[in-house]
């Protein structure tokens, strides 16, 4: 069943970070927005300049992005092909590792891409999943920053 409209951001614990080391806090901000890819994934590669773009467009307006790499096979879990990822698509973002799906399983997610959007309370505000989904996450970001209004 999938995470319903008003859930609380569920904890990040339990990824190995990639970037930064040592972990992450998620702190209370205008916007989060939670976003799962797989290095396989061709979609996640079409969308992963769009998602850096909108991360830098609106991080002075209060989004803060993680992302997490979460495998679809075997070959997914090669760390050299994730960090040339990370560094090709300009990934700044906390980057975290969730290949024992234990983040996946607290956002009941089984998609790449997956986009998850929260509030300023920590409620989830919007999910997606695939390219058809992700047309839809900037006018979200924009709609609970108040920036459509």
């Amino acid at each position: 069943m999938p995470m319903r409209l008003g859930t609380p951001i569920p904890s990040l614990e339990g990824a190995q970070w990639l970037q930064p080391t040592g972990g992450v806090k998620v702190e209370p901000a205008p916007v989060t927005l939670v976003h799962f890819w797989a290095v396989s994934c061709h979609i996640c590669h079409e969308t992963m300049p769009d998602v850096s773009a909108m991360r830098d467009r609106y991080i002075e307006h209060g989004l803060q992005t993680f992302a997490f790499h979460l495998p679809r096979m075997e070959e997914d879990i090669d760390l050299d092909k994730i960090k040339r990822d990370i560094d090709q698509f300009n990934m700044t973002q906390p980057v975290g590792l969730d290949h024992d799906r234990v983040i996946a399983e607290r956002f009941q997610n089984e998609y790449v891409p997956a986009f998850f959007i929260f509030n300023a309370n920590g409620e989830l505000a919007f999910r997606a999943a695939g390219d058809k989904g992700f047309a839809k996450v900037e006018g979200k970001i924009r709609e609970v920053l108040g920036l459509d209004s």
